[in-house]
């Protein structure tokens, strides 16, 4: 298999690069506007316009901004899409969504397997344990991270809101002397410190008992190899949009 890098010079693509030599797969070229023609162990340019080489995917690891040169390369190559940024708006959304109706792109928050597992089990639980449950959200990252809450976060959220109905809010952190909680709501609490690579925890707290739910991210190489299974998987399938949920559906086949 052959894949594009975008966002090649930054932590992730990095290790995308460094995990795709280990494993056979062949980076065709990588992309970073960082790019100053310093030595690089892959292919390297600083625009998708400049890009003249066949791949079978393109593994988007850069920032949300850059979207819609994106897209434009992606359809005019026919080049299904692996996107694992976070901060997009609701208008990149709808520009995703639009682009696939002619290409296949999967996106998420999060690229491990691991976490597309905690979604599962999260929206599961809050079916099974229902509203009388209090649900909170706790995420944790580096200083460096940008968007907040965690994209992963945000999804977690949308899992139990599936569940819980729409008349769920997220409540974003809480502050006063007059924030009583209610049964619609969902807390969404946000770290940032240090080096902590990445921690989400869902808790369903009851009537005498908690239920804690949490994934930590020990190194990003997990996310690398997430992003590599999910090029696999998406390669060769049709138009329309997938996610991580997908290629954990396919695992557990």
């Amino acid at each position: 298999m052959k894949i594009i890098i975008g966002g090649a010079l930054g932590h992730m693509g990095r290790e995308l690069a460094a995990l795709a030599a280990e494993t056979g797969v062949t980076v065709a070229c990588g992309v970073d506007v960082a790019w100053q023609g310093q030595a690089s162990d892959i292919p390297m340019t600083r625009e998708y316009d400049e890009l003249n080489t066949e791949a079978d995917v393109l593994v988007d690891f850069s920032r949300a901004d850059g979207l819609p040169r994106l897209l434009e390369y992606a359809q005019k190559a026919h080049m299904p899409l692996v996107l694992c940024t976070t901060g997009y708006t609701d208008a990149d959304q709808a520009l995703i969504s639009r682009a696939a109706q002619t290409l296949p792109i999967l996106q998420s928050a999060n690229m491990s397997l691991g976490i597309a597992v905690l979604r599962q089990l999260a929206a599961e639980a809050a079916r099974a344990l229902g509203s009388e449950y209090d649900v909170e959200i706790i995420e944790k990252h580096h200083r460096r991270k940008l968007d907040s809450p965690s994209g992963t976060a945000l999804m977690l959220f949308e899992a139990v809101k599936q569940e819980r109905g729409a008349d769920t809010a997220a409540v974003f952190g809480r502050h006063g002397r007059d924030n009583r909680r209610t049964q619609t709501e969902i807390g969404l609490h946000a770290v940032r410190g240090g080096t902590v690579t990445g921690e989400h925890e869902v808790g369903f707290y009851g009537n005498g008992e908690e239920l804690l739910l949490t994934h930590r991210a020990e190194s990003r190489t997990l996310f690398a190899q997430g992003a590599l299974r999910a090029a696999k998987y998406l390669a060769g399938k049709p138009a329309g949009r997938y996610a991580m949920q997908d290629v954990v559906a396919e695992v557990f086949k």
